[in-house]
């Protein structure tokens, strides 16, 4: 029979609907449960695309007997860490600070009340590499519940410690462009020269990062920041944690070349290198980049968009059993399918007889395809062409494989940061299927999950549930804001704003001073979470800055610069010492710092003069950009566009903090002011 799992949506809860586990989804009920029968508390925390979870579900949520010591001892609760970011954060402090590490699955004992007093994450069905069996781990939790319950208290005691509320804080550190300087050096120290990216394996994209260095760069002509941006975007868009049949990236690489990737493919891992890769192009007009970029958005185009336009989650590693499946490839496969061309694409794409993963073969790109190329005596175009073909073929036999297990709710914060990814890459690429892509995504968000301001977490099967956190307000209005910057059609603004009062009055803390990942009204928990550094994703707090910075550019409202700096100071300090966990707020203090490089066009926005200035900020890289376009007339709420003449057709002015230069109607006067501008470094502090 199934357990209470069969009513929930989400597809990882599905998946253990039919474990003999006795699983209940988190609610005041199952607490409750706890409390009545006295019984310790079993959470376990994962997500679809997890291969881990997949693991240990196999091994001991179906097997019979682990599940009767689960069902005798314990209430067990099962939790979606995409659907509940809020308990997964709050858990995930506890796991660390007992066991100085994390990740997924997460097995947390709670008291009655919710309070963590053992952990960990993944454990094994039987006692091996110096690791507990889960049974072992059981049956001794259960037993210390039952006969040692004051050594449980103190080790829950302890515990509540680590959730100590913030106090208001007293540091007026200022932001500075020495600080910048200093997180730039920081995170080029870490730099891999070799391979690209920082550090050794495990390998992350660190696109929050990357997209830091970059902005730095053109601020200041620093081609060594730019560089490390494209080498890295590069050579992991020739390695194997690029999917080169059918685009998209995998969450990591398990190695320091990029090669073999942990084959799971999220959509927020995909939305901040999308976003990166419209970024690069635009500062390097590199065509690899702006291929793999838009082959990427096709992928999410055509395996990730649901009918009604929304983003699906992630697609699982593992297929048949096994990770990777879907994805590799032998010798004979290729030869069978490919002909002639087989050769020179297994050279391309460095295959090999006995492969470089289980006998099988990733595909990855060795060589610098010009390189290549010219090895072979043919044009780029020539070969690109071959290539094209290959792929074509080979991802319609791939096609009839077993797919992996694809996560199809729609998160509203993960939708918000494709959002903004797809509306910039409509905008600058000057793509209509695109735009398409992006309006389809904004409606829908705007329709079904967001109601007065307040935005919903998921949504799965028609249903539109749970009560949306921080980092989902923020990322779909800053969504919004791309799309008005894509179409400048006002309601997107309207509707921005909209969001962000709703931020202000139930996330933003007056007296602390600080954004909460929750609102004031949400289920009250054991703490009330709230995250600085940009992790996985952008932390909600960072994402509620750049909102600020970006809402005050736009409306003059300094009121909302005001809190996105009260945010920045008090961690000036850490982003100078663990830069590369806070690449997004970077950019947010680069903005604070160096001010905002406001663009309004007057005009028409359907008219030839407004499109071809359009064109000139679309192709040159702006790294702060507020756009604003329109009828000067029109009594909207983009004070950026109040007073300007375009009497005499389309008129851009380019502006810094609403002071601005020469007007400018022909397109290439506009892109030289923009490259001056942006060069254009404001010494001294915000905020002083």
């Amino acid at each position: 029979m199934p357990n209470l799992l069969a009513n929930e949506t989400s597809p990882y809860l599905l998946q253990h609907a039919d474990n003999p586990v006795d699983w209940h989804p988190w609610s005041l009920g199952a607490l409750e449960r706890a409390r009545r029968e006295d019984k310790p508390i079993l959470l376990s925390i994962g997500y679809a695309a997890c291969h881990w979870c997949h693991v240990m579900a196999h091994e001991s949520f179906e097997d019979e007997a682990t599940a009767a010591a689960m069902n005798e001892h314990f209430v067990n609760i099962k939790v979606d860490r995409e659907e509940r970011p809020d308990l997964d954060s709050i858990y995930m402090q506890a796991v660390q600070a007992m066991t100085g590490h994390g990740g997924w699955p997460m097995t947390v004992f709670l008291t009655p009340e919710g309070e963590p007093f053992y952990g960990g994450t993944y454990f094994p069905p039987t006692d091996r590499h110096g690791m507990q069996s889960f049974t072992t781990v059981l049956k001794s939790v259960a037993r210390a519940y039952a006969e040692h319950r004051e050594d449980v208290n103190r080790s829950a005691a302890q515990l509540r410690q680590i959730y100590r509320p913030p106090s208001a804080s007293t540091r007026a550190d200022e932001l500075t462009v020495q600080m910048l300087e200093v997180a730039y050096r920081s995170i080029a120290q870490r730099y891999d020269a070799t391979h690209g990216g920082f550090d050794s394996a495990p390998k992350f994209p660190q696109a929050m990062a990357l997209d830091f260095l970059l902005r730095h760069g053109a601020r200041t002509d620093s081609r060594h920041a730019i560089d490390i941006a494209l080498n890295s975007f590069r050579r992991m868009a020739r390695g194997g944690i690029y999917d080169q049949i059918g685009g998209g990236f995998a969450r990591y690489s398990v190695d320091d070349q990029w090669l073999v990737p942990h084959f799971e493919k999220m959509l927020y891992d995909n939305a901040l290198l999308l976003r990166l890769g419209v970024h690069l192009w635009q500062a390097t007009r590199d065509e690899e980049v702006k291929r793999v970029t838009c082959d990427t958005i096709a992928w999410v185009e055509r395996e990730m968009t649901s009918p009604e336009g929304g983003f699906y989650s992630s697609l699982a590693a593992d297929s048949e059993g096994h990770e990777g499946k879907f994805y590799v490839w032998s010798e004979a496969e290729l030869d069978a399918l490919l002909g002639d061309e087989s050769a020179l694409v297994k050279s391309y794409y460095g295959v090999t007889p006995t492969g470089n993963f289980e006998g099988a073969n990733i595909l990855f790109v060795p060589s610098e395809p010009a390189a290549f190329a010219a090895r072979l005596g043919v044009t780029g175009a020539a070969l690109a062409e071959a290539i094209e073909g290959a792929k074509t073929v080979l991802y319609e036999a791939r096609s009839h494989r077993v797919w992996p297990g694809r996560d199809e709710k729609v998160l509203a914060g993960w939708n918000g940061l494709m959002l903004r990814a797809v509306a910039e890459a409509a905008r600058v690429f000057d793509h209509e299927q695109f735009n398409t892509l992006a309006l389809r995504n904004a409606e829908l968000l705007q329709r079904e999950m967001v109601r007065g301001g307040r935005v919903l977490r998921s949504r799965k099967d028609g249903i539109t549930r749970i009560p949306g956190f921080l980092e989902d307000h923020a990322a779909v209005a800053l969504g919004f804001i791309a799309v008005y910057e894509l179409t400048f059609d006002e309601r997107w603004i309207d509707r921005a704003l909209e969001i962000s009062a709703v931020i202000t009055d139930l996330f933003w803390d007056e007296e602390a001073r600080v954004f909460f990942d929750t609102a004031h009204d949400a289920e009250k928990l054991i703490t009330r979470p709230r995250d600085v550094a940009d992790n996985a994703v952008p932390a909600g707090s960072s994402l509620a800055a750049d909102l600020c910075v970006r809402i005050a550019e736009l409306t003059g409202d300094q009121a909302d610069r005001g809190r996105a700096e009260r945010v920045l100071r008090p961690l000036a300090t850490a982003m100078t010492k663990h830069a590369i966990a806070f690449g997004h707020l970077l950019g947010v203090a680069d903005m604070l710092v160096r001010g905002g490089v406001q663009v309004a066009i007057a005009g028409d926005p359907a008219g030839d003069d407004f499109r071809k200035l359009t064109r000139a900020v679309a192709d040159t890289y702006v790294p702060a950009l507020i756009l604003a376009g329109g009828d000067p007339a029109s009594g909207g709420q983009v004070a950026l566009l109040r007073g300007r003449d375009a009497a005499g057709g389309a008129t851009a002015y380019v502006c810094r903090g609403f002071t601005c230069d020469m007007p400018a109607r022909d397109p290439a006067l506009l892109a030289e002011l923009l490259r001056g501008v942006t060069r254009a470094s404001v010494p001294g502090a915000a905020g002083t």
